[in-house]
Protein backbone atom coordinates (compact mmCIF):
# COMPACT_ATOMS: atom_id res chain seq x y z
CA UNK A 1 0.00 0.00 0.00
CA UNK A 2 1.87 3.37 -1.13
CA UNK A 3 -0.20 5.66 0.31
CA UNK A 4 0.84 4.17 4.20
CA UNK A 5 4.32 5.70 4.12
CA UNK A 6 2.83 8.99 2.78
CA UNK A 7 0.07 9.00 5.02
CA UNK A 8 2.28 8.20 8.01
CA UNK A 9 4.92 10.74 7.12
CA UNK A 10 1.80 13.47 7.24
CA UNK A 11 0.62 12.71 10.39
CA UNK A 12 4.21 12.69 12.05
CA UNK A 13 4.43 16.26 10.41
CA UNK A 14 0.77 17.32 11.31
CA UNK A 15 1.72 15.75 14.98
CA UNK A 16 4.76 18.01 15.27
CA UNK A 17 2.86 21.24 14.17
CA UNK A 18 -0.53 20.45 16.35
CA UNK A 19 1.70 19.87 19.39
CA UNK A 20 2.63 23.11 19.62
CA UNK A 21 0.39 25.11 22.42
CA UNK A 22 -1.27 24.63 25.85
CA UNK A 23 -3.08 21.84 27.01
CA UNK A 24 -6.73 22.42 27.42
CA UNK A 25 -8.83 20.31 30.41
CA UNK A 26 -10.49 18.10 27.31
CA UNK A 27 -6.30 17.39 26.32
CA UNK A 28 -6.13 16.05 30.03
CA UNK A 29 -8.86 13.96 29.65
CA UNK A 30 -7.56 12.41 26.86
CA UNK A 31 -4.24 12.03 27.68
CA UNK A 32 -5.29 10.38 31.04
CA UNK A 33 -7.49 7.74 28.40
CA UNK A 34 -4.82 6.93 26.91
CA UNK A 35 -2.35 6.39 29.79
CA UNK A 36 -4.90 4.09 31.13
CA UNK A 37 -5.19 2.34 27.72
CA UNK A 38 -1.53 2.08 27.35
CA UNK A 39 -1.44 0.38 30.70
CA UNK A 40 -4.21 -1.83 30.08
CA UNK A 41 -2.36 -2.35 26.53
CA UNK A 42 0.78 -3.56 29.10
CA UNK A 43 -0.89 -5.48 31.38
CA UNK A 44 -2.58 -7.93 28.17
CA UNK A 45 0.67 -8.47 27.16
CA UNK A 46 2.37 -9.23 30.26
CA UNK A 47 -0.72 -11.89 30.71
CA UNK A 48 0.18 -13.20 27.02
CA UNK A 49 -3.32 -12.49 25.83
CA UNK A 50 -2.54 -12.22 21.93
CA UNK A 51 -5.96 -11.32 21.28
CA UNK A 52 -6.23 -8.48 23.69
CA UNK A 53 -2.95 -7.53 22.92
CA UNK A 54 -3.62 -6.93 19.07
CA UNK A 55 -6.82 -5.34 19.85
CA UNK A 56 -5.29 -2.37 20.86
CA UNK A 57 -4.06 -2.05 16.82
CA UNK A 58 -6.60 -0.11 14.13
CA UNK A 59 -7.65 -2.33 11.41
CA UNK A 60 -4.48 -0.16 9.04
CA UNK A 61 -1.96 -0.08 11.36
CA UNK A 62 1.69 -0.50 11.34
CA UNK A 63 3.91 -2.41 13.69
CA UNK A 64 7.71 -1.92 13.27
CA UNK A 65 9.82 -4.02 15.76
CA UNK A 66 13.09 -3.79 16.10
CA UNK A 67 15.33 -5.82 13.76
CA UNK A 68 12.28 -7.36 11.78
CA UNK A 69 10.60 -5.88 8.91
CA UNK A 70 7.25 -3.74 9.48
CA UNK A 71 3.74 -5.52 10.30
CA UNK A 72 1.42 -3.86 7.95
CA UNK A 73 -1.80 -6.19 8.04
CA UNK A 74 -3.88 -7.66 11.18
CA UNK A 75 -2.50 -11.06 10.20
CA UNK A 76 1.37 -9.53 10.04
CA UNK A 77 0.70 -8.34 13.53
CA UNK A 78 -0.95 -10.60 15.29
CA UNK A 79 2.33 -12.78 14.05
CA UNK A 80 4.54 -10.95 15.59
CA UNK A 81 2.85 -10.76 18.89
CA UNK A 82 1.84 -14.29 19.26
CA UNK A 83 5.91 -14.68 18.60
CA UNK A 84 6.85 -12.09 20.78
CA UNK A 85 4.55 -13.59 23.72
CA UNK A 86 5.87 -17.45 23.23
CA UNK A 87 8.90 -16.28 23.99
CA UNK A 88 10.40 -19.11 26.89
CA UNK A 89 10.71 -16.99 30.26
CA UNK A 90 9.14 -13.96 28.62
CA UNK A 91 8.70 -11.05 31.65
CA UNK A 92 7.73 -7.69 29.83
CA UNK A 93 6.01 -4.48 30.45
CA UNK A 94 5.95 -0.87 29.15
CA UNK A 95 5.07 2.58 30.74
CA UNK A 96 3.68 5.68 28.72
CA UNK A 97 6.11 8.74 30.45
CA UNK A 98 4.63 11.32 27.81
CA UNK A 99 1.31 11.95 26.05
CA UNK A 100 0.79 14.62 23.79
CA UNK A 101 -2.36 15.03 21.98
CA UNK A 102 -3.01 17.31 18.61
CA UNK A 103 -5.01 20.63 18.68
CA UNK A 104 -8.00 18.66 17.07
CA UNK A 105 -8.38 16.06 19.52
CA UNK A 106 -7.78 12.84 17.36
CA UNK A 107 -4.29 11.90 17.10
CA UNK A 108 -2.37 11.56 19.84
CA UNK A 109 1.70 10.78 20.44
CA UNK A 110 2.44 8.69 23.14
CA UNK A 111 6.17 7.22 24.12
CA UNK A 112 7.29 5.36 27.00
CA UNK A 113 9.95 2.76 28.38
CA UNK A 114 9.71 -0.48 28.27
CA UNK A 115 11.60 -3.65 29.85
CA UNK A 116 11.70 -7.22 28.85
CA UNK A 117 13.24 -10.62 30.20
CA UNK A 118 13.69 -13.76 28.27
CA UNK A 119 15.15 -16.68 27.77
CA UNK A 120 18.69 -16.88 25.48
CA UNK A 121 18.92 -20.17 23.46
CA UNK A 122 21.05 -21.61 26.24
CA UNK A 123 17.60 -20.64 28.32
CA UNK A 124 19.51 -17.98 30.28
CA UNK A 125 17.24 -15.18 30.97
CA UNK A 126 18.03 -12.08 29.39
CA UNK A 127 16.97 -8.93 30.08
CA UNK A 128 16.52 -5.44 27.67
CA UNK A 129 14.95 -1.97 28.15
CA UNK A 130 14.31 0.64 25.88
CA UNK A 131 11.80 3.41 24.54
CA UNK A 132 8.55 3.40 22.54
CA UNK A 133 6.76 5.84 20.15
CA UNK A 134 2.95 4.63 19.99
CA UNK A 135 0.40 6.94 17.17
CA UNK A 136 -3.14 6.69 18.25
CA UNK A 137 -6.04 7.94 16.23
CA UNK A 138 -9.62 8.45 17.47
CA UNK A 139 -11.95 5.97 15.61
CA UNK A 140 -15.32 7.01 13.44
CA UNK A 141 -16.94 5.43 17.27
CA UNK A 142 -15.14 7.87 19.21
CA UNK A 143 -12.60 4.44 20.29
CA UNK A 144 -8.72 5.31 20.73
CA UNK A 145 -7.06 2.98 18.44
CA UNK A 146 -3.01 2.41 18.20
CA UNK A 147 -1.84 3.04 14.27
CA UNK A 148 1.95 3.31 14.33
CA UNK A 149 3.54 1.21 17.12
CA UNK A 150 7.32 1.45 17.12
CA UNK A 151 10.25 0.14 19.99
CA UNK A 152 14.41 -0.28 19.87
CA UNK A 153 16.45 -1.44 22.87
CA UNK A 154 18.65 1.06 24.68
CA UNK A 155 21.29 -1.55 24.76
CA UNK A 156 24.37 -1.97 22.78
CA UNK A 157 23.65 -3.60 19.22
CA UNK A 158 25.53 -6.88 19.33
CA UNK A 159 27.99 -7.54 17.43
CA UNK A 160 27.10 -10.40 14.57
CA UNK A 161 29.24 -13.62 14.25
CA UNK A 162 31.28 -14.02 11.38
Amino acid sequence: MKTKPLFLSGCIALLSFAFAGTASAGDMKIEQALRDLDAQWSAAAAAKDVDKTVSFYSDDAIVMPPNASAATTKEAIRNVWQDLLASPGLVMSWKTTKVEVSTSGDLACVSGTYEVTMNDPSGKPVNDHGKYVEVWEKQADGKWKCGTDIWNSDLPASAEKK
